[in-house]
């Protein structure tokens, strides 16, 4: 019967959405849409994509799937991960991705929504082979490789770079959900040198991550070697790099999920784990996760002292002086995580040690008095999760021994069919310190900040969808850029309408409204209050998969010291399916008074690679993207963008870099599956 079932939805699915869905491809410009659009300067967004892109290109096994991974993919909401793991308790594992349909509260924009980042295997493939030959016979095999290449000329290249412009990336990987992945990562910045120096750790190209994976293998749940990224609780004292900020997903996004460790295949050469880490299942409610770190960090040293005075995460190695601060710290980092988990409760103690081999020292100024000085540091925690019902409560807390204490308190309510409410409250002192952590919050270390978020998202038809958050927090200290203590708060409102599945809208508007320095030298410590309004509108429609358009209109609006500025975007994107080919081009327009009012907008590149760049001033952006897929085991991408600024020769921004009028840069990839 529930053969005959899933045969009945997969046809009532595919009548309305003529796509095979297993094959589907993620719209990633519409996820960053949901995700980024409330960018923030303190978040690496194409670490955080990478990390995002790394669960697509390696899909979940829907039917092992924990909640945990559920969480992490951020398209469920809690309501909906719920009904999902006890309909496959109640009947077993899912015949195919259309079986969704049966469980309560999905409909068919959730699935597809979901379906790039899972699977449902065969039920008749054997995971008994060996693991050569798994490997062998596993389709999620590719090889990739990126060149890319800026054609203009920056004006403010210093004179000692040693290596080409070119840009380079390889990557490989083999994985099977639940069971192996293994794989490298390699990329050369624009400016570094190709050489071979085994004493420098440099081999061949500048940066190179690694991984060898197992799962599932008795009562050894997870076992990594090489390089890899840890996330506990909710990020505050153990984190990798998930944090996706406040976007416009006010539910799904806020949560950090307790995933524990993935490989890291980010191209981001500061946010890794280098050595060994393991999971292991002491009982059915009980596991013992433990890690060991070992990685050469980038930073400056003092002419005088040993004392490190600089940790630096650019990862560009291209002038006499970054080649000599490469790799220069020794930071060992190891911690042991004790968890219990029971039906919807989850809980666990986590302790975490770190030491940089010598004393970090920086250069003392009015706002980083607080800052971790010294070479080691020790912090113990625990976190609490509950679900139950229709409520998902999360927390953390964490201290620094011999520092002081910081704590993150949400829940996620599921009130009804069509109203999800999410609260969260942070309270982060000034003494406590973390190395690795992406837990919510307004600054990019969980330090110095109070505050209190409110999300929620209504659904009021199947058409009509509205979200927001409101955000109320402070600094009790001095912080970069205002220097006395100060507060803000933050809203945003979105309203998205989709009639079909080939036309959709949204209306979405946001305030921020901080202290900052006004710039006076003459008044060192004068803060001001400023204001930031944004607006954007963007329509997107389509003739079935062949032919895509999209128009967005972003309009924003700086004020600060009864000084007003005024910037603005308009983009015309056009994406066409010609049977091998696929075309994807944009044309914008944007003028901007000054930096604070500067434009950013979510542009499609190659695969796995992210580009979201800060239109300013006054100028034309083009881009054309053409991806060739010669058979199923080959496609090429080929990228080409220009912006050219008007009425002035060159421009300079605002961390004083001066480029030309005109910036074109060309992107070559070619990925192979076997």
């Amino acid at each position: 019967m529930k053969y005959i079932i899933t045969i009945v939805m997969t046809l009532s699915l595919s009548s309305g959405y003529s796509q095979d869905l297993p094959n589907l491809e993620i719209d990633m410009s519409k996820f960053a849409d949901e995700l980024f659009s409330s960018r923030s300067a303190d978040i690496n967004y194409e670490a955080l994509y990478d990390n995002l892109m790394q669960v697509f290109s390696s899909p979940i096994n829907l039917n092992q799937a924990s909640a945990n991974e559920l969480e992490f993919i951020r398209v469920l909401t809690p309501a909906q991960i719920k009904n999902l793991i006890q309909y496959r308790e109640e009947n077993g594992n899912l015949l195919s991705i259309y079986e969704l349909q049966a469980v309560p509260e999905f409909d068919p924009q959730s699935i597809m929504r979901l379906a790039p980042f899972v699977k449902v295997p065969d039920a008749n493939a054997s995971i008994d082979r060996s693991l050569i030959k798994r490997i062998r016979g596993e389709s999620d095999n590719y090889f990739m490789i990126r060149l890319a290449r800026e054609l203009s000329r920056d004006l403010s290249a210093p004179a000692d770079i040693s290596g080409s412009p070119d840009k380079m990336y390889v990557r490989f990987r083999s994985s099977r959900a639940g069971d192996f992945s293994f794989g490298f990562t390699g990329e050369k910045d624009q400016g570094e040198a190709l050489h071979w120096n085994v004493g420098k750790h440099y081999y061949g190209i500048d940066y190179w991550s690694f991984h060898a994976q197992l799962q599932n293998k008795g009562r050894l749940k997870n076992l990594i070697i090489g390089d890899y990224q840890a996330q506990f609780g909710q990020g505050l004292m153990i984190g990798g790099i998930f944090g996706t900020g406040k976007g416009s997903e006010t539910i799904t996004a806020v949560r950090r999920s307790n995933v524990g460790f993935l490989p890291y295949t980010s191209s981001y050469e500061s946010g890794n784990l280098n050595g060994i880490a393991g999971t292991y299942q002491l009982t059915p409610t009980i596991t013992i996760s433990s890690f060991y770190s070992h990685c050469l960090r980038d930073g400056a040293t003092s002419d005088t002292t040993d004392y490190i005075t600089n940790l630096q995460a650019t990862g560009l190695h291209r002038t006499k002086r970054e080649l000599e601060n490469r790799k220069q710290i020794s930071n060992n980092n190891w911690g042991i995580v004790a968890a219990f988990s029971k039906k919807g409760l989850e809980g666990g103690l986590m302790f975490n040690h770190f030491d940089f081999g010598r004393a970090i020292d920086p250069v003392l100024s009015v706002y980083n008095q607080f800052s971790f000085r010294g070479r080691a540091n020790n912090n113990i925690g625990f976190f609490l999760n509950l679900n139950a019902r229709n409520v998902s409560f999360f927390s953390e807390a964490a201290r620094t021994l011999n520092g002081e204490t910081s704590l993150l308190i949400g829940s996620l309510f599921s009130l009804s069919p069509s109203f999800d409410l999410s609260i969260i409250y942070r309270n982060y002192q000034n003494r406590f310190y973390t190395m690795y952590t992406n837990a919510f919050g307004e600054n990019s270390l969980p330090q110095n900040e109070r505050g209190l978020y409110w999300g929620w998202k209504y659904k009021l038809n199947r058409r009509f969808n509205i979200g927001g958050y409101v955000d109320f927090f402070e600094s009790p200290w001095l912080k970069y850029r205002a220097y006395k203590p100060s507060s803000g708060y933050e809203y945003l409102l979105r309203v998205t309408y989709q009639p079909s599945k080939n036309v959709a809208i949204f209306i979405q508007g946001r305030e921020e409204s901080k202290e900052r320095n006004t710039g006076d030298p003459a008044a060192f410590y004068d803060v001001q209050r400023y204001q930031k309004f944004t607006y954007w509108l963007q329509t997107e429609a389509g003739i079935r998969d062949k032919l895509r358009l999209k128009t967005r209109l972003q309009m924003s609006t700086f004020s600060i010291s009864n000084h007003t500025s005024y910037g603005f975007a308009l983009a015309q994107d056009i994406r066409t399916d010609l049977g091998k080919f696929q075309i994807t081009g944009r044309y914008a327009l944007f003028d901007t008074d000054d930096y604070d009012t500067r434009q950013y907008m979510y542009e499609n590149d190659v695969l796995l690679a992210f580009s979201m760049p800060a239109y300013f001033g006054l100028g034309v952006r083009k881009m054309i993207m053409i991806r060739c897929k010669i058979n199923r085991h080959l496609s090429i991408w080929i990228r080409y963008a220009s912006t050219r600024y008007h009425e002035q020769e060159k421009i300079e921004m605002s961390d004083n870099n001066i480029v030309q009028s005109i910036k074109n840069d060309l992107k070559f990839q070619f990925q192979i599956q076997f």
